[in-house]
């Protein structure tokens, strides 16, 4: 999704699939909800940027059958199941142009916020829509995660020096933790009309794909994490407290938001 090398996630191997499964378990419902709201259908183009692990992709392919196409894009090849109109492609969204007036339809989940350059990108994304074309960014604001129920004050503390420091580690990165609640107004400012944002929330428990998500980033991200302040014994009590039964915790705000490019 970006080219910087420091990037906060691990690409490759099976962290990255982990991810990107968990990912589509925890947020899919919420972006196919958005995406059908438009009311997207046969015959439409569609861009999906940064695919991960592109179930979105295969949900837009299906519904743009039997003459619409989707292309699937991200900075290593989206491995994408063998159907009538869907393609993937390596693509840079920083570096690499998106023809023009091409697309009916362009989402973006949780990209922007990793690329320091997202004002440029979110231009370009704006661009490559055709006139009254849709685009939905979801992104999240990871400044609200509020611990809910835990055993006691020192579990507290932890987990929330735990996101603190995950703040300062992905801030390092050039990730702004916060973008979702800048998504609509940067919309908007690109040009957008009809922009419309969906504050969602979830409960995070033992079980939840979110929570796992949050587990597989104390993993992934444990030598930044480390930079940023936390120690071993800190780490390993943060994961020790995501398997409790009984801790319940606040997701951080997803926001899904639309945007329409003004017909001419």
């Amino acid at each position: 999704m970006n080219t910087a090398a420091d990037y906060a996630f691990a690409r490759d191997g099976g962290a990255a699939a982990r991810r990107h499964a968990l990912l589509a378990e925890a947020y899919d419902p919420v972006t196919l909800d958005r995406l059908a709201e438009t009311g997207v259908g046969s015959g439409w183009q569609c861009l999906e940027v940064g695919a991960g692990a592109g179930t979105v992709s295969v949900w837009l392919a299906e519904r743009v059958a039997p003459s619409g196409e989707v292309l699937a894009t991200d900075v290593r090849r989206p491995v994408l199941p063998r159907m009538p109109g869907l393609r993937g492609q390596v693509h840079d969204a920083v570096t690499d142009p998106l023809p023009e007036a091409a697309f009916d339809l362009v989402v973006a989940r949780l990209v922007l916020r990793h690329l320091p350059q997202r004002a440029q990108v979110l231009d370009g994304l704006v661009r490559a829509l055709k006139p009254g074309g849709w685009l939905q960014i979801d992104e999240f604001d990871t400044s609200y995660e509020p611990p809910l129920l835990v055993d006691d004050a020192a579990d507290r503390r932890v987990f929330e020096s735990f996101l603190a420091a995950k703040d300062i580690a992905m801030r390092a990165r050039g990730v702004d933790p916060s973008f979702g609640r800048h998504a609509a107004g940067a919309m908007r400012d690109a040009g957008l009309v009809e922009v419309d944002p969906r504050p969602r929330v979830q409960l995070r428990h033992p079980g939840s794909a979110d929570l796992a998500l949050l587990a597989e980033n104390v993993t992934d991200m444990r030598d930044s994490l480390r930079e940023a302040g936390m120690s071993e014994h800190e780490l390993d009590r943060v994961r020790d407290l995501f398997a409790a039964p009984g801790f319940r915790a606040c997701s951080s705000l997803l926001y899904s938001v639309h945007g329409r490019k003004a017909a001419r």
